[in-house]
């Protein structure tokens, strides 16, 4: 009897159990037989960027990748607009866009923006390039970022290189490699329009929906193999500079670098001049470290480094070794000379403009010219304090003097000699101090001491 309960139990179980699961089967069996399951929403990183392509350039788009790659989203597109910049750092972003497990889209955007120079190689390396209506791309002839005139056979071995660089990347990412090689020789540049015609880029998108829609299902090649972009009404995360980035790229600029040069020039002369106040001493050297290292981002000369510190030091100089201008003249050249031969590249956006730099040492000179003329003001002033400071004075004599008597000058009595003979209460002038004696004559005036 027990057996039979336990087997009604089994097969009601049994039963139960086949009445949920069996839906379930057969939901799974028309879901494949029918359509194919709905894809997840695919997700795009969009990178802004615009600015010279420098250290901070090359660190935040590195970053940036790597960040794709541990989002695992479907797609990465650098936004950006740029005149050039550094080759050294170019190079990294190129390594790290080929190397890329995430595709790379390359968007010159807004209109009016460029890909130039190194953005041209950049663009090139990317999985995909779109341009906004208006943009352009190329021009990326190498500069001597030295500054010195090069000669030819360095300036043909260094547009040789970048020649075969530029050919490599477009002849991987299957790109117009003779446009290309004059992009660098002739420096030639092409508007949006024709870059697409040119097949430099592969579409013209005034929009980040129309850019998705038309490189959607545009097939790229990752680590090798052949992938489709799946990126049409994506859900866009944008990723823009963080905070230090964005200080760090405030630095990144050579004007502001050589800015704080000065202001740290200034506030460590003032400190040095008048020790005990501080807060000069240390805005100043605070600047000067930050000026120092915004230099490293680039080609300087430091022989303009040199000069620049040999002009503050001629006008310290000037205040305390009386050269009547000869150290302010010296101090001025050598400040100016030092400003225009600091920067060592040609290209505008690797230099400071004159009219940062004029200005710049027109107010220190002025500057160092009012102090020196405050200075020697105050030596050629007669002396109000100490024993020189009592000649001049006038006083009250407080005995006779014949020769010898009292006089109370300047707040204090004192012993006081004269040639003349000189009443109480007559007033005296003091000639000159002997120790604790002063010799004194009338001073034309008597007037008792009420």
């Amino acid at each position: 009897m027990r057996t039979l309960v336990s087997t009604r139990r089994a097969r009601s179980a049994a039963l139960l159990l086949f009445l949920l699961i069996g839906p379930a089967l057969a939901t799974l069996g028309l879901a494949e037989e029918g359509d194919p399951p709905v894809a997840a929403t695919p997700r795009v990183l969009w990178v802004p960027f615009e600015g010279v392509i420098g250290t901070v350039a090359s660190h935040f788009l590195v970053d940036a990748i790597d960040e794709a790659e541990k989002r695992a989203v479907d797609a990465v597109v650098i936004e950006i607009d740029t005149p050039g910049g550094l080759d050294t750092a170019m190079r990294e972003i190129v390594k790290r866009i080929l190397a890329s497990r995430v595709p790379v889209i390359v968007y010159v955007s807004p209109s009016g923006s460029r890909a130039a120079s190194a953005g041209a190689f950049i663009a090139l390396a990317a999985h995909a390039v779109a341009m906004a209506p208006g943009t352009n791309i190329g021009a990326a002839h190498p500069v001597n970022l030295g500054g010195a005139p090069s000669d030819s056979t360095m300036s043909e071995k260094a547009t040789n290189d970048a020649v075969a660089y530029i050919r490599s990347i477009a002849e991987e990412r299957g790109r117009d490699a003779e446009w290309a090689e004059r992009a660098v020789r002739e420096s030639e540049s092409t508007s949006a329009g024709d870059a697409v015609r040119l097949g430099i880029a592969d579409c013209l998108a005034a929009t980040r929906a129309e850019l998705l829609q038309l490189l959607d299902g545009r097939e790229v090649r990752i680590g090798g193999e052949a992938t489709s972009l799946r990126i049409r009404d994506a859900v866009i995360e944008e990723l823009s500079m963080s905070r230090r980035y964005r200080f760090l790229g405030f630095l990144n600029d050579p004007t502001v670098a050589y800015i704080l040069l000065m202001l740290g020039f200034y506030g460590l002369f003032f400190e040095l001049s008048a020790p005990g106040h501080v807060l000069p001493g240390i805005i100043g050297a605070i600047c000067l470290v930050l000026g120092l290292f915004a230099l490293k981002s680039f080609s300087i000369n430091y022989a303009g480094l040199a000069l620049m510190f040999l002009g503050v030091l001629f006008f310290a100089a000037e205040l305390f070794v009386p050269s009547y201008g000869a150290l302010t003249a010296g101090g001025a050249a050598a400040l100016l000379l030092g400003s225009v031969l600091l920067f060592r590249s040609p290209a505008p956006f690797l230099r400071v403009s004159l009219a940062v730099i004029l200005p710049a040492v027109l107010v220190t000179v002025a500057f160092f010219a009012f102090a020196l003329a405050m200075t020697l003001r105050i030596r050629k002033r007669k002396p109000t304090t100490g024993r020189r400071g009592l000649i001049g004075q006038t006083g009250v004599a407080r005995t006779a003097i014949r020769p010898r008597g009292t006089a109370f000058v300047s707040g204090s009595h004192w012993n006081a000699e004269s040639d003349e003979p000189i009443a109480e209460g007559d007033e005296v002038l003091v000639v000159s101090v002997e120790g604790l004696l002063l010799k004194v004559r009338p001073s034309g005036r008597s007037r008792k001491d009420g």
